[in-house]
């Protein structure tokens, strides 16, 4: 009976707070959708169609795309492994690991990258030694490496989290067992067996990287480089509308690269469970 009451509160509480969650959500993202079309003369798209021609917008924004799959790449090639041995070999350490991914947290950004330039700064003082190049190398505007240090390590907190859940739904124990008495490598174990299992934990932690990249501007703005968050901040002094909707451009393509990878996982796992 105890559970039959607690079972109906809960589905009545659910619909209102879905409901107040979606206007949360929504209410913002359809005032900056209308902020953006409406002008004296009605409703125009003029600041989406001015947009996608303006100068420094596409080279930006595919600027920042570059960066966000490079962070992903190299985030994941992290910390794949490293929880996966974590959890494996040395649980005593887990603590130790969440400890260190969720620093970023604790550490503003503007203190970041106030050490970040404090190391680039030595570059004058290597100009004769062969690092000279390689300081120049992360540096380079075309496709600032150095961004894409930075940006992992700003991302490991949403890695870690979302990878930490995904083993902790699996018996991995057991399946790199079966792999590894199957005769697989530790390395054909990782990428065949392991990572396909935690396809939707790679996916979350994917996404909330390339979102938090999409809309990082402090240690770019700092660093002097020009991705998409400071190209729209630098277009919003002069022209309001058109940063918006930027803004929501970039949303979309958060929200699309989302529902993309959701469904190409939901997919292979549909033909896997059919065979």
């Amino acid at each position: 009976m105890a559970r039959m009451t607690t079972a109906g509160t809960a589905g009545r509480t659910r619909g209102p707070v879905l409901a107040l969650a979606a206007l949360y959500f929504l209410v913002p993202v359809l005032a900056s959708l209308w902020f953006t079309v409406d002008n004296a003369d009605g409703i125009s798209f003029d600041p989406y169609t001015k947009g996608l021609g303006s100068d420094g917008m596409t080279s930006s924004l595919l600027l920042s795309l570059g960066l966000g799959l490079a962070t992903v790449v190299l985030g994941l090639a992290l910390m794949v492994p490293t929880t996966v041995a974590v959890a494996l070999y040395f649980p005593g350490l887990r603590r130790t690991v969440e400890i260190l991914s969720m620093m970023p947290l604790v550490v503003p950004p503007i203190a970041l990258v106030a050490g970040v330039s404090t190391v680039l700064s030595w570059q004058q003082d290597l100009a004769t030694t062969p690092l000279y190049g390689t300081f120049q190398a992360l540096q380079n505007k075309d496709f600032p490496l150095i961004l894409v240090l930075v940006y992992t390590v700003m991302s490991l907190p949403f890695l870690f989290r979302s990878l930490d859940a995904g083993l902790r739904a699996v018996d991995l124990r057991t399946l790199v067992e079966a792999s590894r008495s199957l005769g697989a490598s530790r390395t054909q174990t990782l990428l065949r067996v392991v990572v396909p299992n935690l396809r939707s934990a790679v996916i979350g932690g994917a996404v909330l990287s390339l979102a938090m990249v999409l809309g990082e501007y402090t240690v770019a703005s700092v660093l002097g480089f020009a991705p998409f968050a400071v190209w729209m901040v630098q277009v919003g002094d002069s022209e309001a509308q058109l940063s918006v909707a930027a803004a929501m451009l970039s949303l979309l393509i958060s929200w699309g690269l989302l529902l993309l990878l959701t469904t190409l996982a939901g997919g292979r796992n549909r033909r896997k469970t059919t065979r």
